[in-house]
């Protein structure tokens, strides 16, 4: 019927079959005519809307530009509507004009009418188009129109090759006009089709497309990724740094990305919220009943007389249960969500639903034309075998094969692409909220996370989010794909499929068991690694005592032991993992062998053609893919549902109520409080009770009270960081704080200070001044521009405590909060502060200060004083006022007043002192108002103050060791600047290393692998071969019963290659697993057993962290990541080349195009792994300040709320995580572009396959055809998998040369020489410097200016000297820390540098400064080779005083020690390190200010025990504290590395000269060295 009408309207046969069933086929003039023409139309038609919108809305677009390319489009167009009108005339000046012949009655058809009005009418409004597609907003182009100009060539190509076939047939045009109008437009329209590729940039954009190309990349460059080509090249000519990456756009960017996230985060945790409370109240209602009605029954037990006493039961009653109920709530807090849940992947889901549908559109397209793939090959493979089929069909499914797969490439990409960024997306959001979260969060849930937490909220759970997002979709699409292959395969191989689909479902759980008995073994060796680190941890940070005492070798058996049970799990792991690659890569095999059996075996007439076996295996391939993914991507979910829960909690939370401090300007004073009482916790007890304070602007105000009264609780209260229980506070003008522990931010002294404000030169050198900064200023390497590392390490505690104070007097604010800061400060530092800065006549007298303060002497200088005790304040008055009245306020005095009563020292000591005691007790303090500082911070900080309080050396001393400090730090940092930048690799990684790791793991091992492997994949082909062989039978017993044996052989032997490839793979597994855990080993204990042997100097230039990530980070990436990677690499190398090889079979042809392919392949490869592995390190470099800034947030939460510089830090953290954005984004586009570039190239090789095959299809079987193709099919996923893997394997064999590279390093001299001393030696003890010179490192000055000097046997030896005189570096030179520059130390007359270090180091004794520690056993640290036996151990315990305490302990001599020593007092440590020197007994000791972290008793103990027991040595005491060695029978001065003075210390003084000086400084003279 149809078809009728069509004919009269083009007045020719619309379809006739005969058209097509011939050899050169062609299509009627009439579907030419109709159909073909209101395709593309029809889609121009519905596309034209969105443009024609963008005409009507007025947008504000400069419209006075019209480019060149624009004018050119619209120039074409006008042109094709010229010749619509053109064809459209020639109709009807034939039907109507004034004609030499005869006007016959046949008119020309309707179609010649209609398709020129209907081409009109289409340009016209092709012409609205392109002017709306200019006007619309960064627009450069458009892909609807790019794809109408496409569809109207391709189907104009037919119409095209309908003429010139006509005319060379007929010898002669028989329709000139019409042809020649017909070539004009088609010229035309491949004109504007090239046009409209190109994008059409204003040049306003110009500048930002230069700096991001994304946004003036045309469609097909978006497709392709063809923008992205410069960044690749650059990245191939050099390496890439942060400043070459793009710009983001607007819509990537963090704070659009915020934005829109909490606008959805805030409606959605909204009515989550309302859900929570009303679950609360069903609750509450439901017990409030329950009460109630146990109320009633107690009621009629007891009578109705008590009605009174009956409420206050009840409620009695009531808190019971309410405790008990808070009590079960604690415990089954896990189980139960006491939070508002369930609201966050809603608001993801609507922040990112656009990208999430897109992504669904293009999976849904690419799966289903993933099937269409093998439903081609069938036709193919049909093709071949029935050669009565014409020639141009077998062509027609070659480039129907090709389009399906380009097509299918370019859907996946732009999946792939947009779920990436997602993920991106996903992650940048959860760290944006959780980032804003952390700045308002309330005190009640910041004590529920530590900073370690919630770093790892940003961390961690955020990356769990990015990966689960990359592949949501997998969760609708892998059932999908499951459903429709087993649908295909039915229709192939009937109900036999459920055979091989059973294999399939089987090996799910298999693999689910090893999956969770490899997660067991993985813990175990983790807890191994755990324990491993921890010791090299130790050993490097007490290196130079390993050194001293030459315990290196006990260390390094104990490191030795834990490696060696850790690579026993690691073997385990590897054949375990072996077993499931066994496994893994028997599936397909069995599935294939399985089903096929059941196929053939089912029935007689089953017979397997090549159709048949070849669609299946095609469509078996889809399936691995599924049914490997689901169980992957279920156990991500569930890991990411604890994220969830965790990400919710957090942001859930409670915030810090805006609205506890009110501003309000009308009141008189600056702070008043009324009646207020404040608690940390709402559920608390109030701390601070009934609190009024009236403080008028411009008073200095000190608080005053015992510790523990709650005065940093008042600061807090004033700054609102605590709930408000009743009252109200009201503070008039801006805040500025100081708080006890100084927060000090990672960036320059001089951004510290400023924070935030604009720098005023005058002002900001005023404020250095008062605040004592200078000299510390003109000793840091960069003067105010010295970065200051993380938590301000390179700062004294004192510095840190200036510049923060520095920082409140630079804010110019009104009111200022000083939190004690006079306490971490020397006294007379602390008298200039007062002086300059907070005092009567400092920089801030004419604000409001409320200082927190111990120090008694500045509290007759301010106006006014409160007293809290217990949290009340008890009195508020004047100095005098207080004192007169005789209340807590006087006995505080007194307190202070008797502890420096008793000290007997001069002045300036007292002074000190005083300051010191107060910083002891004012620790307890710090306790509720800052949980963030962990105990280990505490602790050394109490060691610090009794460490400096126990010093009674002048203050002169102390600062110019901390001058001394500044320096050394000056020097090491540019030291660590010159190894850094050695140690960030780039470029390509030599083939040596390759070899080095090759050596490493045996060449037996890697040339039997490399066997294995190989015969594998023969069988493989081998398989593959047999089964074309096995369908060619099809045809030769097509019309003859099919033999059994001939059936069960074909499935034998089918079976047998299987189960070989697959034992092949096992034992290929094994190996190589026997050779990486043999490779590990080797590199481990290369690198342990060299890095024991290098000199110290390398310890002191090279920080920790980066010896101990050799150790962690690139040997784990040598234990798993490089032998992982390197398997897969050789399993898709040599899957590549057998396809190939079986391509090439099939066709020998495809030889031809392998060399050019190759090439392709190579460079693509080259070009993307330079540029991919430098941007995987930017981003990690990028990332790690976005952690820091977040931890640093955190820890100084109360600052910035204090200063009210919120916004500010969120800015700052968005740009940080832009930052790392820029180089995540380029990265996921990076693998795009390098996938669509393989896939390409795979989608050739596939359509060559074809090709050749329809080329020589006489000479081919249908099974080889089959064979060829579908190999080819599968070889875009093993390529694209073979270049991964070489840049994973290239990034990972990165750890080998790092490894190596500390292998290498050059050693001390021998531990042990063919020279040795004799076994008694020193017998005597003498020792003799000989014009000594030493310098610490080649290039340094010298430190010792040729020392000649000559000991006794049995002297003691006194040396002393100022800060940098050189006297460590004596002790360092007898140890032969340094090697001499020039001269000889002598002992005993044997020349120490003749002989082995362990020699010597074994016969002298050291206690050292600082008493290190191992962790491991108490006998452990004393006798690590267990040489001695134990009673010599507890004799030399009962001499150190330390019997009594150990005998105490349970474990007696096993007792533990913690890491570090941290279980035992400083006092103990330095015990022990007498009690290891007693267990030597050698006949020279030296004493390293051994005792400056004791108590005055300890060092009586040590002192007496020295003089008893070392009485026959010789003694060589370093001393800071001159009365330790005034009883030396000389005391050697040093200074500026040359003895001068040397004698005893009587005749020194007499002297009176150097020692004289230092003496007098010291408060000792002449008559009380004489007590002595």
């Amino acid at each position: 019927m149809c078809a009728a009408v069509l004919e009269e309207y083009c007045g020719s046969t619309f379809w006739n079959a005969s058209y097509v069933n011939r050899e050169d086929p062609d299509l009627p003039v009439c579907v030419e005519q109709t159909v073909l023409v209101w395709i593309p139309l029809g889609f121009l038609w519905l596309c034209a809307p969105r443009h024609l919108v963008s005409l009507c809305s007025r947008t504000q677009v400069n419209t006075k530009h019209l480019s060149k390319l624009y004018l050119c489009k619209q120039l074409v167009v006008s042109l094709l509507f010229l010749t619509a009108i053109a064809a459209l005339a020639v109709t009807l000046g034939e039907d109507y004009g004034p004609s030499k012949d005869p006007p016959s009655a046949a008119k020309n058809p309707g179609v010649y009418y209609a398709n020129p009005v209907l081409y009109a009418v289409t340009w016209i409004l092709l012409l609205l188009c392109q002017a709306g597609v200019r006007r619309r907003e960064g627009a450069v182009d458009s892909a609807t129109l790019f794809l109408f100009w496409l569809l109207l060539v391709v189907c104009d190509v037919f119409p095209f090759q309908t003429l010139i076939r006509e005319a060379l047939r007929l010898g002669e045009i028989n329709d000139v006009p019409r042809f020649s109008l017909f070539f004009i437009s088609f010229g035309l329209e491949t004109i504007a089709l090239i046009l409209s590729t190109v994008a059409d940039i204003p040049p306003e954009a110009e500048e930002l497309v230069k700096k991001n190309p994304e946004i003036g990349a045309p469609f097909l460059s978006r497709i392709t990724f063809n923008w992205f080509n410069s960044m690749v090249v650059n990245g191939y000519k050099r390496p890439l740094v942060q400043e070459d990456m793009c710009d983001l756009s607007d819509r990537d960017s963090t704070a659009y990305i915020n934005q829109q996230f909490q606008h959805f985060m805030q409606s959605e945790l909204g009515a989550a919220r309302v859900r929570f409370q009303n679950k609360l109240k069903t609750k509450r209602d439901e017990n409030r009943d329950k009460v109630q009605e146990e109320g009633l029954q107690n009621d009629l037990s007891n009578g109705l007389g008590k009605g009174v006493s009956q409420d206050v039961l009840m409620m009695e009653e009531r808190g019971k249960k309410e405790d008990e109920k808070t009590k079960k709530k604690k415990d089954k807090k896990k189980e139960e969500e006491n939070y508002p849940n369930s609201w966050l992947i809603t608001t993801i889901y609507k922040t990112f639903k656009g990208i999430l549908i897109e992504s669904a559109f293009f999976k849904l397209l690419q799966d289903l034309l993933s099937f269409a793939s093998p439903q081609l090959l069938k036709l193919m493979i049909s093709f071949t075998q029935d050669k009565s089929q014409y020639t141009w069909q077998g062509y027609v499914y070659a480039v129907l094969l090709l389009v399906v797969a380009l097509l299918q490439s370019l859907f996946l990409q732009q999946y792939f692409q947009r779920c990436f960024v997602l993920g991106m997306k996903v992650r940048t959001a959860i760290m944006a909220s959780v980032y804003k979260k952390a700045l308002v969060v309330s005190n009640d849930a910041r004590k529920e996370t530590t900073v370690g937490e919630t770093v790892n909220l940003m961390s961690a759970d955020a990356q769990r989010f990015n990966d689960v997002t990359n592949f949501i979709h997998l969760l609708w699409s892998c059932p999908l794909q499951i459903i429709l292959s087993i649908v295909f395969l039915w229709l192939e191989l009937g109900p036999s499929v459920l055979a091989g689909l059973g294999v399939m479902v089987l090996m799910v759980p298999i693999n689910g068991l090893l999956a969770t008995k490899a997660r067991k073994i993985q813990i175990e060796n983790m807890k191994y690694k755990d324990k491993r680190l921890k010791i090299m941890n130790e050993i490097l940070n007490g290196i130079k005592i390993l050194k001293l005492y030459a315990w290196e070798p006990s260390f390094q058996v104990q490191v030795e032991n834990i490696r060696g049970k850790e690579l026993k799990v690691m073997r385990k792991f590897a054949y375990l993992s072996s077993v499931s690659t066994f496994i893994f890569s028997c599936a397909p095999a069995l599935v294939s062998l399985v089903s096929f059996a059941v196929f053939v075996g089912v029935s007689s007439e089953n017979v397997l053609t090549a159709e048949k076996a070849f669609t299946s295996i095609s469509l078996f391939n889809i399936l691995r893919f599924p049914l490997a993914m689901l169980p992957m991507l279920i156990a991500a979910i569930v890991q990411t549902t604890v994220s969830r829960k965790r990400l919710e909690k957090f942001l859930g939370g409670e915030d810090l109520e805006s609205d506890i401090v009110r501003h309000d300007p009308s009141f008189a004073s600056a702070v008043s409080v009324c009646d207020g009482s404040f608690a940390w916790e709402k559920k608390d007890e109030p701390l601070l009770k009934n609190v009024s304070l009236d403080i008028k602007p411009g008073r200095l105000v000190a608080v005053v009270g015992a510790v523990g009264s709650g005065k940093s609780s008042l600061i807090s209260a004033l700054l609102g960081e605590m709930h408000c229980t009743k009252g109200f506070i009201n503070i008039r003008g801006s805040l500025a704080f100081v708080p006890q522990q100084a927060w000090i931010q990672n960036a320059t002294v001089r951004d510290n200070i400023l924070f935030g404000s604009p720098n005023e030169e005058r002002r900001l050198q005023e404020v250095i001044e008062a605040c004592a900064l200078t000299p510390d200023l003109e000793l840091l390497p960069g003067g105010d521009l010295t970065e200051i590392g993380e938590k301000g390490i390179n700062l004294s505690g004192g510095q840190k405590q200036r510049v923060s104070l520095a920082r409140a007097a630079y804010s110019q604010g009104d009111i200022y909060l000083l939190d004690d800061p006079l306490s971490a400060v020397d006294s007379h530092v602390g008298k200039h502060l007062f002086d300059k800065v907070i005092g009567p006549n400092g920089l801030l007298k004419n604000k409001t200060r409320i200082l927190v303060t111990h120090g008694v002497s500045f509290l007759p200088y301010v106006d006014e004083i409160v007293v809290l005790v217990d949290g009340v304040v008890s009195e508020v008055g004047s100095y005098k006022s207080l004192r007169a009245s005789r209340g807590a306020f006087s006995e505080f005095l007194d307190t202070y007043a008797k502890e420096q009563s008793n000290r007997t020292q001069s002045e300036s000591d007292h002074r000190q002192d005083a300051a010191d005691v107060e910083l002891i007790p004012d620790i307890d303090d710090t306790q509720p108002d800052s949980p963030l500082e962990d105990t280990v911070s505490v602790t050394l900080r109490r060691e610090n103050s009794i460490r400096r309080s126990q010093r009674n050396g002048s203050v002169r001393l102390r600062k110019s060791s901390t001058i001394r400090k500044a320096n050394d730090v000056g020097e090491s940092k540019k030291g660590q600047r010159l190894i850094e930048k050695e140690t960030m690799e780039t470029g390509q990684v030599k083939f040596s290393v390759f070899l080095q790791y090759l050596r490493a793991m045996g060449w037996g091992y890697t040339v039997m692998v490399f066997l294995v492997y190989f015969v594998q994949n023969i069988a493989f082909i081998g398989q593959n071969l047999w089964l074309s062989d096995w369908t060619n039978d099809a045809e030769d017993y097509a019309n003859m019963t099919y033999p059994n044996w001939m059936r069960d052989t074909r499935v034998g032997v089918f079976g047998a290659l299987g189960v070989a490839q697959g034992l092949f793979v096992f034992i290929g597994t094994l190996l190589l697993a026997n050779a990486s855990v043999a490779a590990s080993r080797i590199l481990h204990s290369r690198l342990l057993n060299n890095l024991l042997r290098v000199p110290m100097v390398f310890f002191d230039t090279t920080p920790t962290g980066r010896v101990v990530n050799r150790f962690a980070k690139d040997i784990f990436t040598v234990d798993e990541a490089i032998p992982q990677s390197f398997r897969s690499w050789l399993l898709c190398l040599l899957g590549v080349l057998g396809t190939l090889f079986v391509i090439c079979l099939a066709t020998p042809f495809f030889t031809i195009i392998i060399i050019p392919l190759g090439l392709i392949y190579y460079f693509v490869q080259r070009f993307y792994v330079a540029s991919s592995r430098q941007l995987r390190r930017l981003d990690s470099v990028s990332r790690s300040p976005i952690y820091s800034h977040f931890g640093e947030t955190v820890s100084g939460l109360s600052v910035i709320r204090a200063y009210g510089h919120q916004e500010r830090f969120l800015k700052h953290n968005e740009v940080t995580i832009d930052e790392n954005l820029k180089s995540v984004y380029p990265w996921i586009v990076s693998n795009r572009w390098l996938a669509i570039r393989l896939e390409f190239l795979g989608n050739l090789v596939v359509f060559f396959a074809a090709l050749f095959a329809v080329i020589s299809r006489d000479s081919l079987q249908s099974g080889l055809v089959g064979l060829s193709i579908s190999y080819a099919l599968n070889v875009t996923q093993t390529l694209n998998w073979l270049v991964r893997m070489s840049s994973e394997l290239e990034t990972n064999i990165v750890a080998v040369e790092r490894v190596s590279e500390y292998s290498e390093l050059d050693n001390e001299a021998k531990w042990v020489t063919d020279s040795r001393p004799p076994e008694k030696w020193p017998m005597e003890g003498r020792l003799q410097f000989q014009n000594y010179k030493v310098r610490y490192r080649p290039g340094l000055d010298l430190v010792l200016h040729g020392i000649t000097c000559d000991i006794g046997s049995t002297e003691k030896i006194g040396i002393v000297g100022r800060t940098g005189a050189g006297k460590s570096s004596l002790t360092n030179c007898l140890f032969r820390i340094i090697e001499a520059a020039e001269g000889r130390i002598l002992i005993d007359g044997v020349d120490i540098s003749r002989i082995g270090l362990h020699d010597l180091r074994n016969r002298l004794t050291i206690i050292p400064q600082d008493p290190v520690l191992f962790s491991g056993t108490l006998r452990m640290n004393l006798d690590p080779f267990d040489r001695f036996n134990d009673e010599d151990i507890w004799r030399v315990l009962e001499l150190s005083h330390l019997k009594d305490y150990v005998a105490g302990l349970q474990e007696g001599l096993q007792h533990e020690v913690a890491e570090g020593g941290e279980n035992l007092s400083v006092g103990q440590r330095q015990l022990l390190c007498l009690a290891r020197a007693l267990l030597r007994k050698s006949r020279i000791l030296i004493l390293d200010e051994a005792t400056a972290a004791v108590d005055l008793e300890t060092d009586d103990l040590i002192q007496n025990t020295i003089r008893k027991e070392f009485a026959h040595c010789t003694v060589l005491t370093i001393a800071h504290r001159l009365h330790s060695i005034m009883d030396s029978s000389r005391v050697m001065v040093l200074n500026a590395g040359k003895i001068v003075e040397f004698d005893s210390p009587s005749n020194l003084l007499e002297k009176q000269g150097y020692f004289y000086a230092m003496a007098k400084d010291a408060g000792i003279t002449r008559h009380n060295s004489t007590a002595l």
